[in-house]
């Protein structure tokens, strides 16, 4: 039975964090809207829905939901290919219902099978990319859009390229508004009586002040002043009649056209494994150290994409930004998310204006923070401590993240991973000891508890290695399950190998069912050709002496 959760209990401390995050996710909607070639509104519909729907039938007290960069390329191919936004919305709402099914089949569980190396991995490579794509933002470079986490750049540039252009387009008044907020951020953590006003996250204060800031940069006339361009841009309906053109309907007449089932599928695919990834993430992150049911997750995305492509809204996934954001200023609950949609709808149709004067460099401030305390140092010791088992799947990860993208990146490093746990489990499918004996010597082999075909090779290895005249202890009292292979590899070397070399091999601890310990050629140490020998001369002698009676 599920526990019954008072959205309120915390009401404090959520909505400070809700309101940062809706300062990070601002941006961030419009700026993925932007890159997938869909109406600016689709975005913040997508936000709106992520927080306030998903947030409330979702268990998951820290992630936060909305339209996602991962999905960007997924997007701008399907509404190129499928002609328009509106048809392009009845794949969304495919990709829901299929999310919404793949909850009741309980799909949700392939998440226990992410390891912790490769989702702290992922984490920390997406940290580098929040750093590494919001500092030209921080210095008033704002070719980018945000959200953007492609290495690649679509005019061939990458990442590290980007960086390098930004010494030509650096904004004074820029840099200015950064290092402010920087020293805001930074105060607000490490001054105790500031840390007190919880009420007031330190990021509202930083973006204020970029907003005054800037203002009177603006009325003075100074050089530093920000354009235009480097604010938020969030559309201003002028009228109702021109709001409610915003709200877009799926196209349902497209059921029958087999593109658009194609693009649900693929969307549902993609918005399934890394809403999985961030919850592992998110849960990861929780202090509390709760967990999620992925299969609600699963059913909660489902009827979130449904809703939101029938205003109109991108499809979306749970967010590691939002949620790392989410975290860090302190959330205890999913009202968090909840505030962070509330004030993202109330915003959008009261406020415009006033949001459209925050500079882009406030906001990029607020994320390479998050992004740092996601891929501290304190995080590679240690996994570096760990031993290279739990390192290099964790740097694979990382390095191709930043690389390539998040799924990718978190395929590899679950295939470095399974490599290592192979190579482990060959090397401790048993423990191999010598000690000296008056007669020669006492070999040891242990076998472990499970021991499978995989093992084989290892074992037939070692048995092949052992000298002649030698006494072999071969103990399987701790084993519960010996695959056929390596049990008829033991079989073989004791009938022939051990008796052509004078090695003496004693069974212990296995079970009569494996036809080992009782068998003649084991304990008499004799060959199976010779066993076979003595028990057919044994039946000819017997139908000798039965024909003699007769």
């Amino acid at each position: 039975m599920t526990k019954k959760i008072n959205l309120f209990a915390n009401i404090k401390s959520d909505f400070a964090s809700g309101l940062v995050v809706f300062l990070v996710a601002l941006p961030l909607c419009l700026g993925i809207a932007m890159a997938s070639g869909a109406p600016l509104f689709s975005g913040i519909i997508a936000g709106v829905i992520g927080g306030i729907v998903v947030g409330y039938l979702s268990q998951s007290h820290i992630s936060v939901s909305g339209p996602a960069a991962g999905l960007t390329a997924i997007i701008l191919t399907a509404i190129t290919d499928l002609g328009a936004f509106d048809v392009f919305l009845m794949s969304v709402f495919i990709a829901g219902l299929i999310q919404l099914a793949l909850g009741f089949l309980k799909a949700g569980s392939i998440s226990n099978y992410f390891p912790t190396n490769v989702i702290e991995g992922m984490l920390a490579g997406i940290g580098i990319i929040i750093i590494l794509k919001q500092l030209p933002h921080a210095f008033g470079y704002d070719a980018d859009f945000e959200g953007d986490q492609a290495f690649i750049q679509n005019d061939g540039s990458n990442t590290f390229s980007f960086l390098f252009d930004l010494l030509n387009h650096i904004q004074l008044g820029a840099v200015v508004v950064s290092l402010v907020s920087f020293v805001i951020l930074i105060s607000w953590d490490k001054i105790s009586f500031l840390k007190n006003l919880k009420l007031i996250p330190g990021a509202l204060v930083a973006v204020v002040a970029g907003v005054v800031l800037n203002e009177i940069f603006v009325s003075s006339g100074s050089s530093l002043a920000i354009t235009k361009d480097h604010l938020v841009s969030l559309p201003v309906p002028k009228s109702f009649d021109e709001f409610k053109s915003i709200l877009i309907l799926p196209n349902f007449g497209a059921v029958t056209n087999p593109q658009v089932w194609v693009v649900g599928i693929t969307i549902a695919i993609v918005a399934s494994i890394e809403t999985l990834l961030c919850i592992e993430a998110a849960d990861r992150m929780d202090v509390q150290k709760r967990y999620t049911n992925t299969n609600v997750e699963l059913r909660a995305q489902g009827i979130g994409n449904i809703v939101s492509s029938l205003l109109g809204g991108l499809p979306m996934t749970s967010v590691v930004v939002r949620s790392s954001a989410n975290n860090n200023a302190g959330a205890k609950s999913k009202m968090s998310a909840i505030i962070h949609g509330v004030l993202l709808l109330i915003s959008v149709l009261s406020i415009p204006t006033i949001l459209n004067k925050i500079p882009l460099a406030t906001l990029a401030t607020v994320l390479i923070l998050v992004g740092y305390k996601l891929a501290k140092p304190a995080t590679f010791m240690h996994f570096w401590e760990k031993g290279k088992y739990q390192f290099v799947p964790f740097i694979a990860t990382l390095v191709f993240v930043v690389a390539t993208d998040l799924l990718k990146g978190v395929a590899l490093g679950i295939i470095i991973s399974i490599i290592f746990v192979l190579r482990g489990n060959l090397k401790r499918a048993y423990s191999f000891k010598k000690e000296e004996y008056e007669d020669g010597d006492v070999i040891h082999i242990d076998l472990a508890q499970e021991v499978s075909f995989l093992n084989k090779a290892a074992i037939k290895s070692t048995l092949n290695e052992i000298p002649e005249n030698s006494k072999v202890i071969i103990n399987a009292h701790d084993t519960e399950y010996i695959a056929h292979d390596v049990l008829d590899l033991i079989r073989e070397f004791k009938g022939t190998r051990a008796v052509d070399q004078n090695i003496k091999v004693k069974l212990k601890g296995f079970k009569e069912a494996y036809e080992l310990e009782n068998s003649p050629d084991i304990n008499n140490h004799v060959s199976i050709e010779h066993y076979y020998d003595v028990v057919k001369r044994t039946v000819v002698k017997k139908e000798v002496e039965h024909e003699e009676k007769k």
